[in-house]
């Protein structure tokens, strides 16, 4: 993908991945201890949706416009909605947080932000937007070192989401070494690795990758907007959850249904199942799923 954030936020993967984000922020905000928050590849952390460049893709307005007016919103989706409410208090939907405003807005005061932005210019926009926010630490450096430089952390508990820009193609591949070196450094973290679903056989390697990777547990939350069958599009994305916090299967389960019939183009679907089960002893191969079909087009209102 050639890939600037500006041009799809808010898109159908923005709305996957930062739903789940703020439910794994809520999750872990049950218990009073502090933790981190780590971004590997953050991007500005704010969005114009009527500016240049994502009006000239409108990928938002089959993302999260479809979600701005929705009757039967489910209850855990209320806290990620709510920012975007709040971002756009007179009722029009314009501006759009990205994971670091996201997480800023969610977390608490005793927990720590860290956050990493290669790209000079985002990174100087990153900057200047979180700018005033004392628990937050910009980094401007290569995403793929953050494990190493940054795990462990101090607060004993972390979030660490890896969003690349996959503009290379060898950038599944440093996913899942992004996170066995998280997992070897800090083997409690919670780590979402965010991807597209576009050629399914690298996929296939991508899941044999994370499945060696050392995780306690893996689960994989898929969402489509297109079958998985032409890998000249983006049909949809999925997360790859490392020691998801408890709670988080169950929400998932009601959330993907309406997010697949929401946020569908031609055909939605879903998949939610485990990469790597929790056991005492040796890991048990992947759950056997399938991708359950929506089977209609995705509606506006």
């Amino acid at each position: 993908m050639n890939y600037r954030h500006a041009f799809h936020a808010g898109n159908h993967a923005d709305v996957l991945k930062h739903l789940t984000l703020a439910r794994l922020i809520a999750l872990l905000a049950r218990k009073e201890n502090p933790f981190a928050y780590l971004d590997s590849h953050a991007g500005v952390g704010l969005y114009d949706l009527q500016g240049d460049a994502a009006s000239r893709t409108g990928e938002w307005l089959e993302g999260i416009a479809r979600l701005w007016d929705a009757a039967d919103l489910p209850a855990p989706a209320a806290d990620y909605l709510n920012v975007v409410r709040e971002m756009n208090a007179d009722g029009v939907l314009r501006h759009y947080p990205g994971s670091p405003e996201l997480a800023r807005r969610l977390s608490r005061p005793q927990d720590r932000l860290l956050l990493n932005e290669k790209h000079p210019e985002d990174g100087g926009l990153l900057k200047e937007n979180m700018a005033g926010d004392r628990r937050v630490a910009v980094h401007l450096g290569e995403g793929w070192h953050l494990p190493r430089a940054l795990l462990p952390v101090a607060e004993k508990r972390a979030l660490l989401l890896i969003d690349p820009p996959f503009e290379q193609p060898d950038e599944l591949e440093r996913c899942a070494l992004a996170l066995q070196e998280a997992i070897g450094r800090m083997r409690q973290t919670v780590v979402a690795i965010w991807y597209p679903i576009k050629d399914l056989r690298q996929l296939k390697r991508f899941y044999q990758d994370l499945q060696k990777s050392g995780a306690p547990k893996l689960l994989r939350a898929e969402l489509y907007v297109h079958p998985a069958d032409d890998a000249q599009r983006l049909s949809g994305s999925g997360l790859a959850i490392a020691n998801p916090p408890w709670g988080l299967e169950e929400e998932l389960r009601q959330l993907l249904p309406w997010l697949a019939e929401r946020l569908a183009q031609s055909e939605g679907g879903w998949r939610l199942d485990w990469l790597i089960e929790e056991q005492p002893a040796a890991a048990k191969p992947a759950t056997k799923s399938a991708v359950q079909a929506v089977g209609r087009k995705g509606r506006k209102g």
